[in-house]
């Protein structure tokens, strides 16, 4: 792989490390000899396996060692709204996307109330046992920490070998008062930040029967795609996170 960037970038790094090369050649397992001639640049073809060990000791990405877009906009996350209007509707785009997860060998969590979740046990069978669920009401007690509990499960389940997490929720919206609303929004273009280099494909569903149309406005608005009949399109409605916390500048 060539890049006239990969010297430069390799020695900022190194050296925002504070390591000297022979430092470097010991935690990525290169030579010294290999790292001066690449960061010299009279080594400009660097195999895949080279950077990623190189990356993984200085604690930065490939993209950055060979200046590519994903370094200043990682955009991994899927963030989807399923917006239903009948029991049927919603397991016609819950349970195809669960089920791919399961046949892809993907780490599946569920965090659905508990009319959903009882739904989906019924409809996936045994293939629930392939899936965890927890209960919304609690997850989403606080949003902090509901927040931190997604970023730590696909952590976690991508360190464990997942090769993608796949999330389905819903949230309890009885009693909420209008400032719990307003907050509930704010969390979910956050998601749209926080988690936004995650290899994750989050579906939060909302059910248009209960809920009043501003919140299926602000839903639409907070979601990149939308899920209907088990596919997805992009939302043309959403706003970036900084326009929708802040509004015009």
């Amino acid at each position: 792989m060539a890049s006239s960037r990969i010297g430069g970038s390799l020695r900022s790094a190194r050296e925002r490390k504070g390591w000297t090369r022979e430092a470097l050649a010991y935690h990525s397992g290169l030579s010294w000899a290999a790292i001066a001639q690449i960061e010299s640049g009279r080594r400009q073809q660097v195999r895949v396996s080279s950077l990623v060990a190189l990356a993984s000791a200085l604690g930065i990405s490939v993209d950055y060692l060979v200046g590519g877009e994903a370094t200043v906009s990682p955009q991994l996350l899927g963030h989807r709204v399923l917006i239903y209007g009948s029991e049927d509707e919603y397991l016609a785009s819950a349970v195809p996307f669960l089920l791919e997860g399961i046949a892809r060998s993907e780490a599946v969590l569920c965090v659905p109330t508990k009319r959903q979740g009882d739904l989906l046990h019924d409809a996936l069978g045994v293939d629930a046992q392939r899936v965890e669920f927890l209960d919304s009401s609690e997850w989403y007690r606080c949003l902090r920490a509901a927040a931190d509990g997604y970023l730590t499960f696909v952590k976690e389940r991508f360190e464990r070998g997942a090769p993608w997490i796949r999330i389905l929720a819903e949230a309890v919206w009885a009693g909420r008062s209008d400032a719990e609303v307003v907050e509930w929004f704010r969390y979910e273009s956050i998601v749209n930040l926080a988690l936004a280099s995650s290899p994750a494909t989050i579906v939060c569903s909302y059910d248009a029967r209960s809920l009043p149309d501003a919140v299926l406005i602000d839903a639409r608005r907070t979601h990149s795609e939308l899920v209907a009949a088990g596919h997805s399109t992009a939302s043309l409605a959403y706003r970036e996170p900084i326009d929708f916390m802040l509004g015009p500048g």
